[in-house]
This record gives C-alpha cells, structure tokens and sequence, in this order.
C-alpha cells in the first residue's frame, strides 16, 4: 500500500484531498459533544484549522443560538453584521452570521452568506453543508443534492453529509439510493445510535416495520435514554400488531418521565 503523507504546512482542506494526504474525520463525534458532556478542549494537534471552523459551525447552531429568544437572535445577528462589515472576507464571521440567518429561517439570507464563501473556498464542508440544508428549505433539493455530494467528496465519509443525502432522497423517494447510503453509514459508523435510528425511519416510510424494529432497538441499546427512539419504536410495534411489547415500551416512557397525557393515542392503539 503506498504511503500518505502527513499535511504538515498545509493551510487548506482542498490541498489535503487533492495530494491525498493523510485526514481522518472525526464529525461523527460532534453529536456525541452535543449530546453528552459539558466542557471541551480542542487542541491544535486533533483539531486542525478547518476542522475547527466545522465543528463550531456544526454547533454554534444548535447550542449558543438555540439558547437564544427571536428577540436576542436578532440582537446577535446585527452584532455579527456589524463585525462583519469591519472583516467582510472572514469566513467565521460568515459562517457564523449565517448561523444567526438559519435559526430566523431567513434561508435566503443564509445562502447568500455560504454562496459567498463557496465562491473563494470551493471545498469549504461547513458552507457545503449548511447550503444543502438550506437549499432543503428552499425547496431547491436538486441544488441540496449537488452539495451534499461536493461535500462527500471533499470528506468522504462525512456523516453528517451521508445522512443528510440519505434523507433528501428518500424524501424524493430515490427509494433504493436511500437504502444503500443509509446502509453504508450504519457500517461505518456501527456504534451511532443515530445511524441506526435514521435507517429505521426509512425502512418505515419504505413499508419494512420488521427491519425497522430491528434498527429501533439497536439505537435504543446504544442510546437508552432517548425517548424519541422508544416513542418510534413503540409505533411500529403498534403496526406490526405486537400490542403488549408496545404497552411495556409506554410504561417505560412513563417512567422516563414521558407525560402519559401525551402517550394517550399510543395507549389507545396498543389496546
């Protein structure tokens, strides 16, 4: 096997691809960040410039800008345009307002910040990805599609990019393609709970509930707490007419703390 240099200099992803040199992606533990945890330390030697920029693009979404009311979303997005105007070609600054945009659903706006990127950063994964998922909004999935595919072939193996095109082509019912993207993320990436509870809500749209309670139970045993997980799976115990393992599944949301007010037409369909 020939050797893989290791990008030492090297400032740029796109470099790193085209000389095929040695990268590991490590997206796949940003959910486990998000979901687990509290404080983290990103060092230089593990998270290279790039790689930095992606994972606080992932979460600064999700965690800093979910916290927020519409009220202070808007306050931090005028700060963020303002800093912006004084440093008009930082791609942080981009990434970040862009951020702002998505949590306003102001989608258009969003674009614009990730087409401007993607205009002097081609490869860049965070505006790749956060276009795709814009696009989707838009309604654009032809235009979703193409980036989660420039995405994939910047990173390959980028979970959050084959998720993301599974998803979209199920969506518009390339039915078989889902089914093999979804399944090789599951083999990759064999200890996600997400992987495995994704593949199971396609195998339900798809009309496999057997396959699906499979996939359900192997992102709960990797997962234990996530009520969403127990809640689907209860439903396609439901339509695979295994009532009483249902009703167990509701119990034990109840006692998970689940509201069994909002389990009623569950109970009702586990009679």
């Amino acid at each position: 096997m020939a050797r893989r240099l290791y990008p030492l200099g090297i400032q740029t992803f796109a470099e790193i691809i085209r000389r095929k040199m040695v990268c590991v992606d490590k997206t796949a533990y940003v959910w486990n960040m998000a979901a687990t945890g509290k404080f983290y330390f990103l060092s230089r030697p593990i998270v290279a410039r790039y790689a930095t920029i992606v994972v606080m693009a992932l979460m600064c979404v999700h965690t800093e800008a979910g916290a927020q009311t519409r009220s202070q979303l808007r306050d931090s997005l005028k700060v963020a345009a303002d800093r912006l105007a004084y440093s008009p070609d930082s791609t942080d600054l981009r990434l970040k307002k862009a951020g702002y945009n998505l949590r306003l659903e102001q989608w258009a706006y969003a674009q614009d910040e990730y087409d401007y990127i993607l205009k002097r950063e081609p490869g860049n994964p965070a505006a790749l990805f956060y276009r795709a998922y814009t696009n989707e909004k838009l309604h654009r999935d032809d235009f979703a599609r193409r980036d989660y595919e420039s995405l994939l072939t910047v990173v390959p193996g980028h979970f959050e990019g084959q998720l993301g095109l599974a998803l979209l082509n199920q969506k518009s019912k390339r039915h078989t393609e889902a089914l093999d993207q979804i399944n090789r993320l599951v083999t990759q990436y064999p200890d996600n709970a997400v992987a495995y509870a994704a593949r199971a809500g396609i195998e339900m749209e798809q009309g496999m509930v057997a396959l699906a309670i499979f996939d359900y139970e192997e992102a709960i045993k990797r997962d234990s707490t996530n009520t969403e997980y127990r809640i689907d799976y209860t439903d396609a115990l439901i339509r695979d007419r295994r009532t009483a393992e249902a009703r167990k599944q509701l119990d034990e949301l109840v006692r998970m703390g689940v509201a069994r007010a909002s389990l009623r037409d569950f109970y009702k369909r586990a009679k």
